[in-house]
């Protein structure tokens, strides 16, 4: 039996404040825990050292407004560089699966990034997926995002692409930040039903989220059949974290991971530092490695505490049934959503970054093409705290686009800089059929190519 992959990175060197629930502490712990119970020595554990992330791995995801340097420090790289080496060992065979327990978290970042919101600089998960996706084709990805807050980001990232299915459950976003993630959010109409939340009531207890494992999520996944299921496992659902209102408990979440069995799992959020997290990472990483974790108890458990309401189990019957039929149809529903639109399908959106306190106007225009994903076109401005304004426009071309969209989405980028450069700070294409990433300063006239070639993560 293949071994599973474990990867620890605390960041020491990163905090948003020294009080703030988003510091060093959350691992510290965890890490007491893992060493005291004598998990690493195991023969069932391999254990993995992170890595950097190159500006070319960020550049595949995101446009960083003014640049990598400003947006992702020294701590984020290696966070997202973490993930890349669990996902590259999976690939190459060398593991069953694996868990980066890393830190800064990344669910909440978008494709434009002005600074930290949710605690999110970067994706790690995204900027993992487009790597693996790189070198080695995948295609069909599934990304199921555990955490109690909804992952608005890594939503937008994919909200355009059939080719990556993001499931998400959480605290009913009417109750809980970012205050998104309903069911009536399905994608744009090239991906229309590839985006499923399944909001959830508070105090929502292990047998309502194992009841939507076990009727929605499972189904959906033996129906698009993914090379590559990747948890986005953030663990504040538990009953003792301070900044939501679950019932979920330590055997759930190694029950949910049991049951789901994803290849690779990459920590967000849970902020209950000392009460919980040692005790939800270990029942993680024992259910991935296929150890008994039935006697796993939190020391204030009560199991007469955790009820699930009878009404709350109708509404999750409900939602299992709709989210199944919306998926069903997708295809359908793409079809007529892009013969309504014609060309191009336009939308409007505003964002606000909390923790950096940063006001975001976004236009953004998606290509339409029934042979591919094409490109997406983002005018982003932004009002930094500081009284700094960046106003950005953005080509973002798909993995998989076709000829003719690749090469429609780079003139418009050229013909952008020629008539449009007293109206924006920086330009920029993302190539990613090419692999290739560029920056126009519209101040200095200047084209810069973002990043250079990444080492290989662990050689060949």
């Amino acid at each position: 039996m293949k071994p599973t992959g474990l990867l620890f990175f605390p960041a020491f060197d990163w905090a948003i404040s020294p009080s703030h629930p988003e510091r060093e502490e959350r691992l510290l712990y965890t890490r007491d825990q893992i060493f005291e119970e004598g998990i690493m020595d195991l023969p069932q554990i391999r254990e993995y050292q992170p890595q950097l992330a190159s500006p070319r791995d960020i550049a595949r995801v995101h446009f960083c407004v003014p640049s990598i340097e400003r947006i992702a420090t020294e701590a984020h790289l290696v966070s997202a560089g973490g993930a890349i080496v669990i996902g590259d060992a999976f690939m190459k065979g060398e593991i069953k699966n694996g868990f980066a327990i890393i830190r800064p978290p990344g669910h909440h970042a978008m494709t434009v990034a002005h600074g930290n919101r949710g605690f999110c600089n970067i994706n790690n998960e995204a900027i993992m997926i487009e790597y693996l996706r790189r070198k080695y084709g995948l295609r069909r990805i599934t990304i199921v995002d555990t955490d109690v807050h909804h992952g608005d980001g890594t939503q937008e990232i994919y909200y355009h692409d059939p080719d990556v299915l993001f499931i998400s459950f959480h605290q009913d976003g009417r109750t809980l930040y970012p205050g998104s993630g309903f069911v009536e959010e399905l994608g744009w109409p090239p991906a229309w039903g590839t985006t499923i939340n399944i909001p959830l009531a508070p105090y929502t207890t292990d047998e309502g989220i194992l009841y939507t494992i076990d009727k929605l999520i499972l189904p959906l996944l033996e129906e698009f059949k993914p090379e590559l299921v990747v948890n986005s496992a953030g663990q504040d659902n538990h009953y003792s974290d301070p900044l939501a209102n679950m019932l979920f408990t330590a055997g759930g979440y190694a029950e949910l991971n049991r049951r789901l069995a994803p290849h690779i799992a990459v920590l967000e959020g849970g902020y209950s530092v000392e009460s919980a997290l040692p005790y939800i990472n270990l029942a993680l990483i024992m259910a991935m490695a296929g150890i008994d974790s039935s006697n796993l108890r939190e020391p204030d458990f009560d199991r007469s505490a955790f009820r699930e309401a009878p009404g709350n189990m109708e509404r999750l019957k409900k939602i299992a049934v709709l989210q199944l039929e919306n998926f069903r149809r997708r295809e359908e529903e793409q079809a007529a959503q892009m013969k309504k639109h014609g060309d191009f399908f336009s939308a409007q959106r505003r964002i606000y970054y909390d923790t950096d306190n940063i006001s975001e106007n976004q236009e953004i225009r998606q290509r339409l093409c029934k042979r591919c994903g094409s490109y997406r076109v983002i005018d982003s401005a932004a009002m930094h705290a500081g009284g700094e304004r960046y106003r950005v426009l953005c080509f973002s071309i798909s993995l998989y686009s076709c000829e003719n969209c690749r090469e429609e989405a780079r003139t418009a980028y050229r013909d952008s800089i020629e008539r449009a450069l007293g109206n924006y700070d920086y330009i920029y294409l993302q190539d990613r059929a090419a692999d290739e990433y560029f920056c126009f300063d519209c101040s200095s006239d200047d084209e810069l190519e973002v990043g250079g070639q990444r080492p290989e993560i662990g050689g060949d």
